[in-house]
């Protein structure tokens, strides 16, 4: 209790005392305890409070995390293919770069000149 003994618990009691008077002293104590208590009711209401919200904010999150549906990728796509077109009788210009092969490169450390 903020390192206050008994010794001078009783100090603190007998200055008040001499302060306030005898008449006064019971006034005083009753309006500190009553401050007391209602700082205590107010601060555990407070603290209440931020639970349910801090609860509440879970539950939005784990709400969001179950309806959110998996990301989709390219690569594993289950969709069907769409259906190729008819080939014409007369082909499109022919596509000699998409059917090339690379070129061939020399080994590293090489330049290719002789």
């Amino acid at each position: 209790m903020f390192g206050i003994g008994m010794p001078e618990l009783i100090v603190i009691l007998v200055i008040a005392l001499i302060v306030l008077g005898p008449k006064r002293l019971p006034e005083v104590a009753r309006s500190l305890g009553k401050a007391m208590s209602e700082f205590r009711r107010q601060s555990s209401e407070i603290m209440e409070e931020f639970q349910a919200q801090a609860r509440l904010e879970d539950d939005l999150e784990r709400r969001n995390a179950v309806k959110a549906p998996p990301p989709r990728t390219t690569a594993t796509s289950t969709a069907p293919a769409a259906p190729a077109a008819p080939e014409t009788a007369a082909p499109a210009a022919p596509e000699t770069a998409a059917a090339a092969p690379p070129p061939e490169r020399p080994p590293s450390g090489q330049t290719g000149q002789t």
